[in-house]
């Protein structure tokens, strides 16, 4: 494989700090083009990609939610689970300043602010996932068990196919 020149972000170094193995993969980005753009530049299903979301819980506390690239999160399952009142998603500029990373380029590694991680039970399941390395155009694959030596994660089973009501 030929040797991708590829950006130095704080996602990249977390894992290099913690000497977990992974691969990145330059793509061309596409405004809203989402997980179905980047399954298509790297030739992977869209189910193992997966995306980074930043939400807010309703007294505006962040938590980011790892989830596969072809279903969405019932905001209403992930609050009962939180034994919150309400779950939505958080703007760009309060992502941005949580994170650090630009819409788009979200990883959940090596964000500005230590933000409670959850991620769908299945993800793990998966023998390959492709999250964003912090730059729009950019995924690193990686196994996903390794996630959890660089992140501290809680399972959760709240996936929903796109076209099921929240």
């Amino acid at each position: 494989m030929p040797q991708v020149d590829y950006p130095v972000t704080p996602a990249v170094r977390i894992l290099r700090e913690k000497k977990i193995p992974f691969e990145p993969f330059l793509y061309r980005y596409v405004e809203h083009g989402g997980t179905h753009q980047s399954a298509v530049e790297l030739e992977v299903s869209e189910h193992d990609i997966v995306k980074t979301l930043v939400l807010e819980t309703d007294s505006k506390e962040p938590l980011i939610v790892l989830m596969h690239g072809d279903r969405e999160v019932s905001l209403k399952n992930l609050a009962r689970h939180l034994s919150v009142k309400m779950i939505q998603m958080s703007t760009p500029a309060n992502g941005q300043r949580y994170t650090g990373y630009q819409f788009g380029g979200t990883s959940p590694l090596g964000t500005r602010m230590a933000l409670p991680v959850y991620a769908e039970k299945s993800i793990f399941d998966c023998p390959r996932i492709y999250l964003n390395g912090g730059k729009r155009g950019f995924l690193i694959g990686i196994d996903p068990r390794d996630l959890r030596k660089a992140l501290d994660i809680e399972e959760v089973e709240v996936g929903i196919s796109p076209d099921e009501t929240r």
